[in-house]
């Protein structure tokens, strides 16, 4: 497996999983299928929704939801150039201290 991207160019890499569209998507995904199972396992209450089975109907939707973001982090994914350049700040160098008043 090669770190190169679809259109051939080398030298840079997908986010993959670290992609926050996954990371919502696989949330709203687990909420959606706890609604869906509360909504056809669980008591319904028709009385309080009008007659509607506002888990499954919530749950479905965020299944879709989930399924949307995984699409769009599929068919558009974020590319991570290999080659960033460095900060020209030294991390190792303590920071700047303030001078204090003197003291009378």
């Amino acid at each position: 497996m090669s770190d190169s991207t679809s259109d051939g160019t080398s030298g840079s890499r997908k986010a993959g999983a670290f992609d926050i569209r996954n990371i919502i998507g696989a949330l709203m995904g687990l909420y959606g299928v706890i609604l869906v199972l509360a909504g056809l396992l669980g008591e319904h209450e028709p009385d309080k929704t009008g007659g509607v089975n506002a888990n499954l109907w919530t749950g479905i939707g965020l299944l879709v939801v989930a399924v949307v973001f995984f699409g769009w982090a599929r068919l558009r994914p974020i590319v991570v150039p290999q080659d960033v350049d460095e900060p020209d700040d030294d991390p190792t160098r303590p920071g700047p201290r303030r001078k204090r008043p003197p003291v009378t």
